[in-house]
């Protein structure tokens, strides 16, 4: 069998005009350093807290959250500052406990993408239904730092940069829900 090539082609591909993702600026505060209560009720506020727990946290952070909530967690920002306090020391952790992940998994999540590239560091589980629960939810940084918000599907909150009182409380309910909490195969990675 003989092949012949009718020749060479050029093939034009304009250059993608995306924009670079904004950036995000932190709150001003210090995490471990006593400040009184901060309350938000916007979600640029919300997000500027929680940028400055993520990149102050020096060994753990946990999430608990309806949806890994895009507007809060899908940036590269965020991403950015996860995968540094990861990468700083093989212990560090992220714990994230997540309502319901379909949203999430069917978009795509930079913390999920996070999870499938860090394995051993970054920690995936989804509620159990059968377990009780508080309908808020919130970030917690280190031991001390704890980012609240009562009613998940309003932004209105509070952020304590030092309350280790509050904190071990969350703590507590974070792990007990953790411990009841469910893998789910879609949240794992499955590379070939």
């Amino acid at each position: 069998i003989d092949f012949h090539s009718p020749g060479r082609y050029t093939v034009h591909k304009p250059q993608a005009d995306i924009p670079e993702p904004e950036t995000w600026e932190a709150a001003s505060f210090h995490l471990g350093q006593s400040t009184p209560l901060q309350r938000f009720s916007k979600p640029i506020e919300v997000r500027q807290h929680a940028l400055a727990m993520l990149q102050q946290t020096k060994r753990c952070v946990c999430i608990f959250t309806t949806d890994l909530e895009p507007w809060l967690y899908h940036h590269s920002s965020v991403q950015q500052a996860c995968t540094r306090l990861l990468l700083s020391h093989p212990r560090n952790q992220l714990r994230i406990l997540v309502a319901d992940p379909t949203r999430a998994i069917k978009e795509g999540h930079r913390l999920l993408q996070l999870a499938r590239r860090l394995t051993s560091n970054v920690h995936i589980r989804k509620l159990n239904p059968d377990h009780p629960t508080t309908s808020g939810a919130y970030l917690i940084a280190d031991d001390c730092g704890l980012l609240e918000r009562p009613k998940a599907d309003q932004y209105a909150g509070y952020a304590l940069y030092r309350d280790l009182g509050r904190v071990r409380v969350r703590q507590a309910e974070f792990d007990k829900a953790w411990d009841h909490g469910l893998s789910d195969a879609n949240l794992r990675s499955c590379l070939l």
